[in-house]
């Protein structure tokens, strides 16, 4: 009975937060987007991030991986924070304004000979990424230079809220997967065939390799080095970054990571998306629960997972 009676409490708050959502999106949709996205990340960030927790995790997450952050810097994050993570997702909601977007953002670095090169010769190229400022604006703006980008996401834990968002991801351009047996042999047909795909892999992954990042030790999903390894992949990371304006961005393709070992390739793109991090404090989405520490095994695990821990889209925080 009480496991029926949590069951069941689940289901109503997952649909109840679904409802209210659902709500805020349609009534901001319904402004211009000069307005709308700002609006909407105020409104997040001031009113539904306290209340959800948002602020502590990340004030949580500081303090394990930056203590010595200034007090104000930490207060500002925790409401720039959430006021990007809102922004992005109200931008991704906007889909023919996604692409248009996409139209006019500029296209810049290495990657992008070596990317080039690698389509024309009808290699697979895998796009790895993070949560960070707005990661959809990227595939955005090569789908709109032609290019046929696939993505592997991993599915928000609310399934009510899951449906429409993902709905977001696939009218932006297919073919877009969800994580699991199917929809991962789909996505490694699409690279295989000499196609382009994204994916996110800086969440915690229980069963992932511990690989620092930001200077402690981060459970990380391998998959996604193991299957450039396999179906020899470009391997290139990339950020959209959010420009001072807030609705503009940049899309900067790193070099290619070269292939070595899985473990090796992974700490490389870690160490990127450090960088990033760093240089744009307020754009990485410091709401997940990137570390637990608590749940630290006593020893590194480094075998193959069973499929792969990775998205393409925004996973509930935590």
């Amino acid at each position: 009975m009480a496991k029926e009676a949590a069951g069941k409490t689940a289901t109503a708050r997952d649909l109840a937060e679904n409802l209210l959502l659902r709500a805020a999106i349609g009534g901001a949709l319904a402004l211009p987007r000069r307005w709308r996205v700002p609006a909407f990340g105020w409104l997040v960030s001031r009113t539904i991030a306290p209340l959800a927790g948002f602020r502590e995790r990340i004030r949580g997450n500081l303090a394990y991986v930056l203590p010595d952050l200034d007090a104000g810097e930490v207060t500002a994050l925790c409401r720039d924070v959430p006021d990007n993570f809102a922004r992005t997702l109200i931008e991704n909601y906007a889909t023919e304004e996604l692409r248009e977007i996409g139209h006019r953002t500029p296209l810049t670095g290495p990657g992008l000979a070596a990317m080039e090169e690698a389509r024309a010769a009808g290699r697979p190229i895998l796009l790895l990424t993070g949560h960070f400022g707005n990661y959809e604006v990227p595939r955005a703006a090569l789908i709109a230079r032609g290019w046929t980008v696939g993505g592997l996401y991993r599915p928000m834990n609310n399934r009510y809220f899951n449906a429409h968002y993902a709905a977001t991801m696939h009218r932006l351009g297919e073919p877009v997967f969800p994580r699991g047996r199917a929809g991962t042999a789909g996505f490694l047909r699409h690279l295989r065939g000499g196609g382009a795909g994204v994916l996110l892999i800086d969440q915690y992954f229980r069963s992932g390799a511990e690989i620092d990042f930001l200077g402690k030790p981060a459970p990380t999903a391998l998959s996604a080095a193991e299957i450039a390894l396999k179906i020899d992949a470009l391997l290139v990371p990339f950020f959209g970054i959010r420009q001072p304006d807030g609705l503009s961005f940049e899309a900067v393709f790193e070099a290619p990571i070269p292939h070595t070992t899985a473990m090796e390739m992974t700490s490389a793109f870690n160490a990127v998306l450090e960088e990033k991090v760093l240089a744009h404090m307020d754009q990485w989405f410091w709401i997940h629960r990137r570390w637990k520490p608590e749940r630290r095994r006593p020893k590194a695990r480094t075998r193959k997972e069973n499929g792969p821990g990775v998205s393409a889209g925004a996973a509930k925080p935590g």
